[in-house]
């Protein structure tokens, strides 16, 4: 009777400190996976938020990207991770709501997660190299009619936001292009830059930096209204192509089971970072759109992740995109 005595005790003791130890986070660095190569919009906005947590948290946030499979391989190892708050991911609208409907087999659902908070939108750019001879979109699609199959087009990777922008775009624009999938948006970016691929699907903080230099055009942004950090690139109605409306976002995300206490102190520090007026400016800058605080942290990030996978499960169907 006393070793059963004791035993209990112990056991009590020992489900009473894991609330304490939760409370107690961070105790050491926290490891932040970014789904996609380095240099695309993913990556870029989730550098400036660790930047901002790793003050309020007292402990390094660490970005390491895991790049393949359109996200999925990053996505994998997050959500396989233990659930103690020590490693996250960051993931887009791609790798955390359409790779089900993209990919046969994925190690996870973007479901049964637990979601930290949205950090940004990301309206979309078309963009050509430099050396295009397209000044218009009008240009660039008699263009690529004239010759199917034959005008390169780049994006991060089978089942990532830039690949279904591209293929809502070429559903859209009744046109063909020769498609060539990249392991994350900034090696696309980087072969648009050096005038090897013709063109490409851009996210934001990718494009506008891109575009503001000069290094390529833009021929459409996929919204009603031009974007005001790239005041010369056409909307969508503009460029004539008026149903192109498209925004990707990225948000942080924790393995399933991760304590409550953790997520409210990830959630706490990601708000801490939205709320900062130079965090604002700096996401801004680049042509992303700042989670507004309805629709920070987790319960509003799970709603999206639940209709966006629906919507997109529709949107693939209905563009024909063959499952991998």
């Amino acid at each position: 009777m006393n070793r059963l005595l004791a035993a209990a005790a112990a056991l009590l003791l020992a489900c009473a400190a894991l609330p304490a130890r939760a409370q107690d986070f961070p105790a050491r660095q926290i490891t932040m996976i970014v789904v996609f190569a380095p240099g695309g919009a993913t990556d870029v906005l989730a550098r400036i938020v660790a930047e901002h947590m790793t003050r309020t948290l007292g402990r390094p946030v660490v970005v390491e990207n895991i790049s393949g499979a359109g996200g999925t391989i990053g996505g994998a190892r997050g959500a396989q991770a233990a659930p103690d708050g020590y490693t996250l991911t960051v993931g887009s609208l791609g790798s955390h709501s359409a790779a089900p409907s993209i990919y046969r087999s994925i190690a996870y659902d973007p479901r049964e997660l637990q979601p930290i908070g949205l950090i940004a939108g990301t309206p979309l750019f078309f963009v050509v190299r430099n050396g295009h001879p397209a000044r218009t979109l009008q240009d660039f699609l008699a263009m690529a009619r004239a010759n199917p199959g034959s005008v390169t087009n780049g994006h991060a990777g089978i089942g990532s936001t830039n690949h279904l922008a591209c293929a809502l775009f070429q559903h859209l624009a009744r046109v063909e292009l020769n498609n060539i999938p990249y392991r994350g948006e900034g090696p696309a970016l980087n072969d648009v830059v050096a005038q090897t691929v013709d063109s490409a699907c851009l996210l934001a903080p990718a494009a506008v930096p891109q575009i503001a230099a000069g290094t390529m055009r833009g021929l459409l942004t996929g919204a009603a209204t031009r974007n005001p950090n790239a005041p010369g690139v056409p909307s969508a109605p503009e460029a004539g192509l008026p149903d192109y409306i498209f925004q990707g976002w990225n948000a942080v995300f924790a393995p399933r089971g991760t304590p409550a206490p953790v997520v409210a102190r990830l959630d706490q520090a990601l708000r801490a970072a939205l709320a900062d007026p130079v965090i604002i400016q700096r996401i801004q800058a680049l042509g992303s759109i700042p989670a507004a605080p309805e629709a920070q942290g987790p319960d509003a990030l799970a709603r999206l992740v639940r209709a966006e996978v629906d919507r997109w499960a529709t949107v693939v169907r209905a563009a024909g995109i063959q499952p991998q």
